[in-house]
């Protein structure tokens, strides 16, 4: 829907409240937007309905300005007019609420599609979208914005096509400082069988491939990106298209026929195209499609091609005649048509992230901080609750497994996304927590399969698992693991990173570092296509990237048979309690401290301000507010902290969240970034068993004497975010690892949710090792919050707004091919 038609009564419960509680004042509030709202006489509320707004204030629960909101949403008030209004009054904290709410709902419904065309012809690349009202564009090729009339419209033109066009463009949608961005979209220049033998010579792209550790010279891997040239060894007239395939038009059912021949020397290669997609294992001068339908329409072509050239047939039409009356769409429709016609959703949609890197007895990876912070912000745009998790333990994935369970429901989409050492044994998949021994078992890891088998047990809509991790044998292991009986379910889908008995790979950068798999997986994991289909096309992009060829292959395991897609829109009962008591359940347990004002003795006033990067890990920073003409010169660090959470000393109280160690946070979205201030990151809450302290110390010099003073302050922040789940604990619940049939086990179950109203209470048990003994295995179920995207928390005292604190989308980047890897950047996630 778009935000200009929508209206007062769409926001959400918990956006009505906390714009109740903003209005509920009388300098500026709900009566003074109840003026400039009557402005419009739509919207003129009478002295009776003004009076029984102010008499909710006489009931303990009752808001005034919740009443004056009804009566607008009833008169179909937008939130545009609404917006306009607050501002009008200047209630700024209002306005940005409403603004940002709105810009949530921006949304790519059109994505720009890959085209290859001859020179001088017209390209129209195309990027719809909806949202708000003054939605901007700003398309990009590669790394740079195109400044021309089009490049700020949603249709980029480029007339007439010449080879510096050749390239990866990709589109962001804008609203004030919230945006998307759509696919990337390939445009390539291609030359027909007729064409000048005088065209410019292709570029070459130069790859290195190098193994991990290998002392031989790199393998220069020479990739031609034009048209054809003489400049090759021979001419084009040793390439020569001698038939061109016919236009057509046939029965539905009936069998289609094109055919093209070449003269070559070397001998031709062939490949057909659809719509100018390649057509797997279409590689033969005649293509035959047996039974033709409606999606077999469209054109036709084929690309001839041998060591030295490159020349591409006249396109064929093909129309089905069918007596279907959509046989009169244009071709482009009917993908449309068909994604209009599912009517496919979910009750909800749930996401656990776990990325395990710092490794104690095995080989550390850099990758998974990177993959679980980009996939989180991805799936965050299709709405699903993610749960972020880094450097978990056997007892901390058990319980944090078990949480993600109680938030699944009938109906609910359920993902699970691990990136880490893993392996695979007899057809069940491992994942390995960080405290795994040298010699690992399935004792001392989480099995995939059981985590599925309980998933069954919710009557989930969709159940996805996307396992980034290497799946080759455990010789340590000869257990035979029986994760007890899967039901024909019909919904489940598997996407591995790799194939069994083979490696997943990393690729390190300078600044960071990406898994092969996230690498594609980023590119199309937003599409509006169904989930096997989605994944087969990033198995397709990974297929042609020659650093991963004959190395790491996607495999995809699935028996979906609706066509249910991770972007189908959530719709449950109004009031629906399993659906509050899931949206309580994540909430609570990733609630971030109250920012604080501090007040030192020699009248300085220090700031503290929290924000959440990953689900357990927080950053803390420190501001001066306030500070006295004859202090020349202060600062505030924090230190003493619990011995439960790692806090790199070298990396605290820095002066921007890079050299803090912060890889998902930047300075801009914090309220009033241009006030300085110092940043610690605070990682594995997951193990604070009691309430986070630490000390603020204030470091300042008076202007007459050169000596430092020091003040000290104590401070306690209750347990923020996931410790309140305690995922350190041993609980009496199922585990992931055992070889018990499940269903043999009858425990009832209860989410520590549930009484979760404040801060919950420390465990008693300390878990130094958190292996199970031989009979008894943790891993509660409960819930773990939808939503890893970092969020902040700001000192209402001293600024006008609130923010929440977004997660910083992921700038333009080149596409993902040959020419962007170098083997010797790859690493190993070594299993064994």
């Amino acid at each position: 829907m778009d935000g200009c038609h929508m209206c007062i009564d769409a926001l959400k419960e918990d956006v009505l409240a906390k714009l109740s509680q903003m209005l509920d004042n009388s300098t500026c509030g709900w009566r003074q937007l109840a003026t400039a709202a009557a402005k419009h006489p739509r919207f003129q509320c009478s002295e009776k309905e003004m009076t029984a707004c102010s008499l909710h204030v006489l009931n303990a629960a009752g808001s005034p300005a919740r009443c004056f909101l009804a009566h607008l949403a009833d008169r179909r008030c937008p939130l545009d007019f609404l917006s306009r209004c607050l501002t009008e009054i200047d209630h700024r904290e209002a306005a940005q609420l409403i603004s940002t709410t709105m810009a949530e709902l921006i949304r790519i419904t059109a994505q720009p599609q890959s085209q290859h065309s001859r020179p001088g012809s017209r390209v129209l690349l195309t990027c719809g979208a909806s949202g708000p009202p003054g939605l901007t564009y700003q398309w990009f090729k590669g790394n740079e914005e195109i400044l021309d009339q089009t490049g700020g419209s949603p249709q980029l033109v480029l007339f007439p096509l010449s080879p510096a066009h050749q390239g990866h463009y990709i589109c962001r949608v804008s609203y004030g400082e919230r945006y998307v961005f759509s696919q990337w979209a390939h445009v390539g220049l291609v030359c027909s069988a007729g064409s000048s033998p005088g065209l410019s010579p292709r570029p070459l792209a130069l790859v290195s491939l190098l193994p991990t550790g290998s002392d031989v010279d790199a393998v220069r891997v020479f990739v031609p990106t034009g048209c054809s040239s003489s400049l090759f060894p021979g001419s084009v007239s040793g390439l020569q298209v001698v038939l061109q395939p016919q236009s057509q038009v046939v029965s539905e059912g009936a069998k289609l026929r094109l055919e093209c021949q070449a003269k070559a020397n070397p001998p031709a290669q062939v490949q057909w195209y659809h719509n100018n997609k390649p057509l797997p294992q279409k590689k033969t001068p005649v293509l035959e499609i047996p039974c033709v339908t409606t999606e077999h329409r469209g054109e036709y072509s084929c690309k001839v091609y041998n060591l030295y050239h490159e020349v591409w047939t006249d396109a064929a039409a093909v129309n089905i005649d069918s007596e279907d009356d959509s046989r009169s769409h244009p071709p482009q429709q009917t993908s449309e048509e068909s994604s209009s016609a599912k009517n496919f959703y979910a009750t909800d949609k749930v996401a656990l992230l776990i990325g395990n890197m710092n490794y104690l007895h095995h080989t550390p990876l850099c990758a998974p901080i990177c993959d679980v912070h980009e996939l989180t912000n991805l799936l965050r745009q299709m709405d699903f609750k993610v749960v972020s998790l880094l450097d978990l333990s056997w007892q901390e994935m058990q319980n944090a497994v078990a949480e993600f369970l109680m938030l699944l429901d009938k109906g609910v989409y359920g993902l699970l996304y691990f990136a880490g050492h893993g392996y695979e044994n007899y057809g069940n998949s491992f994942m390995v927590p960080i405290d795994a021994p040298a010699s690992y078992t399935s004792d001392h890891c989480l099995c995939v399969q059981s985590i599925l088998s309980r998933m069954q047990e919710k009557q989930t809509g969709l159940n996805v698992f996307l396992l980034d991790m290497c799946r080759q044998r455990n010789f340590n292991d000869d257990v035979i693991v029986h994760p007890g009986p899967l039901r024909v379910t019909a919904n489940i889908v598997f996407g591995y990173a790799t194939c069994v008995d083979a490696e997943a790979y990393e690729v390190k950068r300078e600044d960071t570092s990406n898994g092969i798999f996230i690498s594609f997986l980023k590119q199309r994991v937003c599409e509006n296509e169904k989930v096997t289909v989605m994944l087969d096309r990033v198995g397709e992009d990974m297929g042609r990237c020659a650093i991963t060829r004959g190395r790491q292959a996607l495999e995809l395991r699935s028996n979906l048979s609706e066509r249910r897609s991770l972007t189908d829109p959530i719709q449950t009962s109004d009031g629906s309690a399993s659906q509050s008591a899931r949206n309580h359940q994540w909430a609570v347990a990733h609630d971030l401290p109250k920012s604080q004002c501090l007040h030192f003795d020699c009248g300085v006033q220090v700031q503290l301000g929290f924000a959440a990067e990953f689900s357990n890990v927080m950053v803390i920073y420190t501001r001066i507010l306030v500070k006295p003409e004859e202090v020349v010169s202060c600062s505030a660090q924090l230190t003493d902290f619990a011995e439960d959470v790692d806090v790199d000393l070298k990396k605290s109280n820095q002066d921007c969240l890079i050299e803090a160690g912060s890889l998902g946070l930047i300075e801009e979205e914090l309220p009033s970034p241009d006030v300085p201030s110092l940043y610690t990151r605070i990682c594995n809450l997951q193990r604070l068993k009691k309430e986070l302290t630490f000390t603020v110390c204030l470091h300042y010099t008076y202007s007459n004497m050169d000596e430092e003073i020091q003040e000290r302050l104590p401070v306690l922040v209750g347990k923020p975010l996931v410790s309140k789940l305690n995922l350190h604990e041993r609980r009496p619940t199922r585990s992931f690892s055992t070889n018990i049939s499940l269903d043999s086990l009858g425990f009832s179950e209860c989410s520590s949710f549930a009484f979760a109203e404040g801060p919950a209470l420390s465990g008693s048990m300390s878990n130094a090792s958190s292996f199970p003994k031989e009979t008894s295995r943790a891993d509660s179920p409960a819930k773990l919050r939808s939503d890893n995207v970092p969020e902040e928390t700001d000192c209402p005292e001293f600024f006008h707004t609130t923010e929440l604190l977004v997660s910083s989308k992921s700038l333009p980047h080149t596409q993902v091919n040959e020419t962007s890897y170098r083997f010797s950047d790859m690493c190993n996630f070594h299993s064994l």
